[in-house]
């Protein structure tokens, strides 16, 4: 009977610990990302030859990499309005959406986890988000 809780115990430990290794920080995903929104800018989209606001702005990974250098510097609220922004964005691929969307929900995680601490940079990046969220 001891031989199955100690089964048991050495189980879920290496469930948590497999579990922990997963967790990406916000710095490696947007690192991540500038690295994919530079492998291949996808055509504009057919509308007419129109592009959206956000389009006319610099590159995406550009965007994506002063969002990066923005965070690293501490100015939290630069980088989420510079995410959202990017987030907006019509011509971009699949790919690119998808760790853009990962990359923004490990920085928001960071975020508001500093913000719970009181970080006033931290809180105010979160009500930037929930601003810009709510225009949408």
């Amino acid at each position: 009977m001891k031989g199955i809780h100690i089964n048991y115990a050495a189980l879920a430990a290496v469930a948590l610990t497999l579990s922990a290794c997963r967790k990406q920080s916000a710095v490696s995903e947007l690192e991540k990302t500038a690295t994919e929104m530079t492998k291949t800018e996808p055509a504009p989209a057919a509308t007419g030859g129109e592009r959206g606001p956000a389009a006319a702005g610099p590159a995406p990974a550009q965007q994506v990499k002063q969002a990066l250098a923005d965070y690293k510097a501490g100015n939290m609220e630069d980088a989420v309005t510079r995410l959202q922004l990017l987030r907006a964005t019509p011509v971009m691929s699949p790919q690119q959406r998808m760790t853009l969307q990962d990359s923004v929900a490990a920085l928001m995680t960071e975020i508001y986890a500093l913000a719970e601490k009181g970080d006033q940079r931290a809180i105010a990046a979160v009500a930037r988000y929930e601003k810009m969220q709510t225009a949408r």
